[in-house]
């Protein structure tokens, strides 16, 4: 399968605006397309921030993304999150979720709660050799201890508070349905831990950054290209997440999704944004889009055909 065969993919509309506000993060996860780290320095500069506040203010996109890095370090995320909120717009936050285990907690899930945003937290399983196999050691314990925090305060129990837990596998294979995973995510973490959350998103690692690096070092690239390109399915592209969104870097430069992000294939600067053009823009596609296309599909929303066995 090469992109010739299926043709130009274009954008159908834009609903959700993603927000990266930046690379630093307290992990130094294996899996991690923009190779985040405590050492990386890049932020989403206040004037930055203003020309999105004021883009989202404009603009008809019901849904707020925001990623980076660990957002939670960022600056000025309670300032993004409370205008936000007053513009009406749903806000999510995607997080490694150990920074709810830390001094500032309950700060965190006041903010959040008062703002309803909903928190979307990245956990590669419910066993502790993954998770430390991807993420570090000692990382199981807070991760343990942080989702047992926001669950006191309401978040993954309410209905108000969600919770949604993110699922990468750890090597060089595709996800299992989405469906079969959450059931054992809700069974193990209920026994072991009293855990609660609401959704499972199940994610394809895409072959960038770290991860591509894991796959070279350990010769599994070529096998895991070859996975995605057996796995194509065509019954994807019309859901790509591609499609209804578009993605903001900490520097204002847009992109068709996080992970051309990753890779610089920009469509765009957000202080130029021309909403008419990039409604109906053509995607910019490479290898790594497989990822998205291959198998159940998948997208920051999870999988995209449940149905599918």
């Amino acid at each position: 399968m090469n992109f010739e065969e299926i043709g130009p993919l274009y954008a159908e509309d834009i609903r959700v605006l993603q927000v990266n506000l930046g690379r630093k993060c307290n992990l130094r996860c294996r899996h991690c397309h923009l190779s985040c780290s405590p050492q990386r320095r890049e932020s989403m500069s206040l004037t930055t921030l203003e020309a999105i506040l004021d883009l989202t203010a404009s603009l008809p996109v019901t849904d707020v993304d925001i990623t980076g890095g660990e957002p939670l370090l960022y600056p000025n995320l309670s300032h993004l999150i409370e205008t936000l909120f007053f513009q009406r717009k749903r806000i999510q936050v995607r997080t490694n979720l150990t920074l709810f285990a830390g001094e500032q907690a309950d700060y965190f899930v006041s903010l959040f709660a008062t703002y309803g945003v909903t928190i979307v937290g990245s956990l590669p399983c419910y066993r502790e050799d993954n998770v430390e196999f991807q993420r570090g050691k000692g990382i199981y314990e807070r991760l343990v201890r942080a989702l047992k925090f926001l669950n006191e305060r309401g978040y993954g129990v309410s209905e108000k508070l969600p919770l949604h837990l993110v699922y990468n596998p750890t090597d060089a294979f595709l996800p299992a349905p989405q469906a079969e995973l959450r059931e054992a995510f809700r069974r193990e973490l209920r026994k072991r831990h009293g855990i609660s959350f609401h959704e499972l998103l199940v994610l394809t690692n895409m072959p960038l950054g770290r991860f591509r690096r894991f796959l070279t070092k350990t010769g599994k690239l070529n096998q895991y290209d070859d996975l995605l390109q057996k796995n194509f399915n065509p019954a994807t592209l019309s859901l790509l997440m591609c499609r209804y969104q578009i993605s903001v870097d900490y520097d204002g430069t847009l992109y068709d999704c996080d992970f051309n992000l990753a890779l610089k294939m920009a469509v765009g600067k957000v202080e130029q944004f021309d909403s008419g053009k990039l409604q109906k823009r053509e995607i910019r596609l490479g290898g790594h889009c497989l990822g998205c296309m291959a198998g159940a599909g998948s997208s920051c929303g999870g999988e995209l055909i449940p149905a599918l066995k």
